[in-house]
C-alpha cells in the first residue's frame, strides 16, 4: 500500500487535529468546492463520481482543509448511496464544526441516464 493509500484508509474525521479555532468574530462564509468525489454504488459496486460544495459560515471552528480532503477522498472505499453519503458528510460536519449555517450540494455526475443533485441546507432543517 503506498503512503497516500494508507493515510486515506488510517483517516479518522473525528480528531481533535482537524479542526482550527476560528479567529475571527465577524460573520463570513467558507465555499469549498470537491470536484473529485468517488464512491462506490452499494448495489453494483461501480464507482459514482460528484462535485461537492460545501458552504459554511463557521462559529467557533473550522476544518483544515486536508483533513477535508481526506476524509471526502476515503468514501472512495466505501459502498454507498447518494443520499446516505451527502447526509452522513453534512452530519458529521455539522456536529463536529457547530457552524452558524451550512450547506452541501452534492451534484453527482450522470450515469444510466440518472442525475441526482442532494443538497441540504441548515436553513432548511
Amino acid at each position: 500500500m503506498k503512503y497516500g493509500e494508507k493515510e486515506i484508509r488510517d483517516f479518522d474525521i473525528h480528531s481533535k487535529e482537524n479542526y482550527w479555532p476560528n479567529t475571527h468574530k465577524k460573520n463570513y462564509i467558507i465555499t469549498i468546492e470537491l470536484p473529485e468525489f468517488m464512491c462506490l454504488c452499494p448495489r453494483s459496486g461501480y464507482p459514482d463520481f460528484a462535485t461537492l460544495t460545501l458552504i459554511y459560515e463557521p462559529n467557533l471552528l473550522v476544518i483544515e482543509l486536508k483533513a477535508l480532503k481526506l476524509y471526502i477522498n476515503s468514501f472512495m472505499y466505501k459502498h454507498v448511496s447518494h443520499e446516505n453519503v451527502a447526509n452522513e458528510i453534512y452530519d458529521i460536519l455539522h456536529e463536529k464544526l457547530s457552524p452558524k449555517s451550512m450547506k452541501l450540494i452534492a451534484d453527482f455526475n450522470p450515469r444510466g441516464n440518472v442525475h441526482t443533485v442532494i443538497e441540504i441546507d441548515s436553513s432548511k432543517n
